[in-house]
């Protein structure tokens, strides 16, 4: 049972445990607590088969729920990840998009799952926080382009 008051169910079709493992190789404070096995057959499975798992991706406590095709995920929910470098920057847009994901705009990308996250580097987000002139800078250069580029949102801010 999970035990922090507020968690986020992700729905998966049947793959919860192969993404809630693969998040784990990539962010730090990212692990399983539990795989929990259907006590009977349902729509989209039989007993025995995994219906949920409980993890944490980055602290964020998550349960990934196997409940079939009819639910897909879209850019409405997205996990925010906030990275301190391009390096870090990197690490995890090619992790993301080099495991079956895609590249989308403005530092957008969406794991094999379906699952969106944003890799925001914190130069953006306090230059986005500056206000100004230079928040309209720096989002005149995010807006061309797809993984965040650490040093062309630098070179915005300073105008």
């Amino acid at each position: 049972m999970p035990t922090a008051k507020n968690t986020i169910c992700l729905w998966y079709d049947k793959d919860a445990e192969a993404a809630a493992r693969f998040y784990a190789t990539v962010f730090p404070d990212t692990k399983i607590t539990a795989v929990h096995r259907a006590p009977g057959d349902y729509p989209s499975g039989k007993e025995g088969d995994v219906l949920t798992v409980e993890f944490t991706v980055a602290g964020i406590p998550c349960i990934g729920l196997n409940g079939g095709p009819m639910f897909t995920h879209d850019e409405a929910f997205s996990f925010q990840i906030a990275t301190d470098d391009q390096e870090e920057t990197d690490r995890y847009w090619n992790a993301i998009v080099g495991n079956g994901g895609r590249e989308s705009a403005c530092g957008w990308c969406k794991d094999k799952w379906g699952i969106n996250w944003q890799i925001t580097p914190r130069v953006l987000t306090e230059a986005m926080a500056a206000g100004g002139a230079e928040a309209k800078r720096a989002f005149a250069a995010m807006m061309d382009m797809r993984k965040i580029d650490v040093a062309a949102i630098e070179a915005a801010r300073r105008g």
